[in-house]
Formats: C-alpha cells, sequence, structure tokens
C-alpha cells in the first residue's frame, strides 16, 4: 500500500511537471507582449499591455499583476523576458540603452522575481527571436546558425549548439557596427546598419533628392527601385544588396555556420534573397581564393510577432536544462 501511494504520488508528480507553463514577457518601446508557453512551445495564452513610459516601477508592478491574474488559470513555473539592450544575468542589469531608459541600471531581474515570486531567466530580444528559429522556425534542424536582422539599424546573433554566444562584454551579433567600407583618409567608415539597413537606405536617397528624411519610407524606396521608377532609389537599393552580400560574406567566412537566417521588415521583401544570393555569386567568381566550400544555406525567418516570447521560453528551458 505504501508502494501503491508513493507511485501514485511519483506519476502525479511528473504529469504536473509536464503541465507546467512560463510566463513569457516581450518588452518593447510601446507595449509589453505577454504570453504562456508551454514545455513544448504552444502559446496558450496572450494578450499585451502598453509600456510605461517613465517608471520601472510601474512596469514590474503590471506584470506582477498579469503573474497573480494567470496563476489562477495557469501552474506557472517561470517568467521569461525578452527585452532591448544586453541583459546580465550574472548583475541582473540590463546594460546598454533603448528607448526605455529605465531599463538600463537598476536590477531589474531581482525586482521581477521580488514582485512575482517566480524565477527569472532574460535574453536580448534579437537573440530571442533568433532563439525561437532554433526552436521552432528556419533553424530548427541545424545546430550552428548566424540571425542577421535588417530593420532599421542591423543586428542580429551567433548561435552555436542551439545556443546564443553573448561575446565576454554581450555584444556578440551586433553586426550593425561591421565595418563594410573605409576611407582612412577622410576617417570615414561606413557600418552594417549605415549601408545594409532600411535607416541607412532612407537617409541616402534623402540625402542625394535633396529632401527631408522624415518625408520617405523604405517601402517607398524599395518600391520604386522596383518599378525602376527612380535612378536614385535604383543605385541605393542595389548597393544595399551588395552591402548585405559583403556583410553575409564576412559573416560565412568568420563563423562557417551551416545556415544563415534573414530577418526583419525587410526579410518580407520576396526579392531579397534572390538578389543578395545573385552578389554572393558575383563575390565568389571575382574572388582570388577558391571558396565554394562555404555555403551555407540562406533562408528567411519564419516566426514574426510572437517570436520574441517564444525565444524568451526556450532560453529559459536552457538556463534551467528544462530542453
Amino acid at each position: 500500500m505504501r508502494v501503491t501511494c508513493c507511485l501514485s504520488f511519483m506519476i502525479n508528480e511528473k504529469v504536473d511537471c509536464v503541465n507546467m507553463s512560463l510566463l513569457a514577457f516581450d518588452v518593447g518601446g510601446t507595449n509589453v507582449k505577454y504570453a504562456v508557453i508551454d514545455r513544448a512551445g504552444q502559446i496558450i495564452k496572450k494578450d499585451k499591455f502598453p509600456s510605461p513610459k517613465h517608471s520601472l516601477k510601474d512596469l514590474v508592478k503590471a506584470m506582477g499583476e498579469v503573474c497573480k491574474t494567470l496563476k489562477e488559470e495557469f501552474p506557472l513555473e517561470g517568467i521569461a523576458l525578452s527585452v532591448p539592450g544586453a541583459p546580465n544575468e550574472t548583475t541582473g542589469i540590463i546594460q546598454g540603452g533603448s528607448a526605455l531608459p529605465y531599463l538600463h541600471g537598476p536590477n531589474v531581474q531581482e525586482m521581477i522575481e521580488a514582485e512575482t515570486g517566480l524565477t527569472l531567466h532574460m535574453e536580448n530580444d534579437a537573440k530571442s527571436a533568433a532563439l525561437c528559429e532554433v526552436w521552432k522556425g528556419a533553424a530548427r534542424d541545424y545546430n550552428d546558425a548566424i540571425f542577421l536582422v535588417l530593420g532599421t539599424g542591423m543586428g542580429g546573433a551567433i548561435v552555436k549548439d542551439k545556443k546564443v554566444h553573448h561575446g565576454v562584454d554581450l555584444l556578440a551579433g551586433e553586426f550593425g557596427y561591421l565595418i563594410l567600407e573605409s576611407d582612412f583618409e577622410k576617417g570615414v567608415f561606413s557600418t552594417g546598419s549605415q549601408l545594409a539597413a532600411t535607416g541607412g537606405i532612407i537617409r541616402q536617397v534623402a540625402a542625394a533628392k535633396g529632401v527631408d528624411v522624415e518625408s520617405l519610407t523604405g517601402e517607398e524606396i524599395f518600391q520604386a527601385a522596383e518599378e525602376g521608377s527612380c535612378e536614385i532609389c535604383v543605385k541605393t537599393v542595389e548597393r544595399f544588396y551588395e552591402s548585405v552580400a559583403v556583410c553575409m560574406f564576412n559573416l560565412m567566412w568568420s563563423f562557417d555556420p551551416e545556415i544563415i537566417v534573414v530577418g526583419g521588415a525587410i526579410s518580407s521583401r520576396k526579392c531579397l534573397i534572390p538578389k543578395v544570393k545573385e552578389k554572393l555569386e558575383f563575390i565568389r567568381k571575382n574572388f582570388d581564393a577558391n571558396i565554394n566550400d562555404v555555403n551555407p544555406d540562406i533562408v528567411t525567418c519564419q516566426f514574426e510577432g510572437d517570436a520574441n516570447l517564444l525565444g524568451a521560453a526556450y532560453h529559459y528551458l536552457q538556463a534551467e536544462n528544462l530542453i
């Protein structure tokens, strides 16, 4: 009888463990998204609330209220947090800067754990998106990957054995700082964010046309380039594809990944990957060395809106050795 009771307890404990869920938060400049996610990566429930503009205490309080409400409905085991900047889980501090300056400096991890009563693990938002693709998306069948995010600026992540490589200062994957063009005589160095991102494209076209940056959008520039209706746009977008290809070429030879996954708003354009591959082929044909052996798959991300939430959850599971 004692054995039967013991066995029954163990079975129930295992079932409860399997059914445990995480509460994931994705803190952005406008909204804080949140979701209850199980260990299999299924989103059970999700919602959002406006990001407090000036107070970390307000943010932590709002997260605590969400957690308290959801605890009544779900067996929550921890908090998974996706944030801008460089979260340091050793110190509990989010280094760097973002649209929410109050995030950077205080011990965010300690505050949230105290408010919710749950263990917290946090990851950078771009790296969370990369982990989502590793877990459930385009890189799920690969161990070593490069993630290149092409948005207003350029960012990314380096994944080795399905884990993000952070670097000694937590800045690994900040590909926007790669120098793609240089002029030492003038002291001018053009970076990935200047040449291979929406913000840089808009600034280049605005300068060439002599118009205000605010009067242009990346969508309009790409559309004009594809239609051939604006020579300035055609040349700028062509330079963009060349710059992305140069960046990828350097990353391919630096890390020799199995796959390069491209995300960000620009990645939705169907012509992006074919055009970049075309430029890479041109580099190969005109390069001195034999480079055909380094030829990773190049694809776009499969996840968009929920990527940061899922990736943060995957990071939590990795950190707790649950996956």
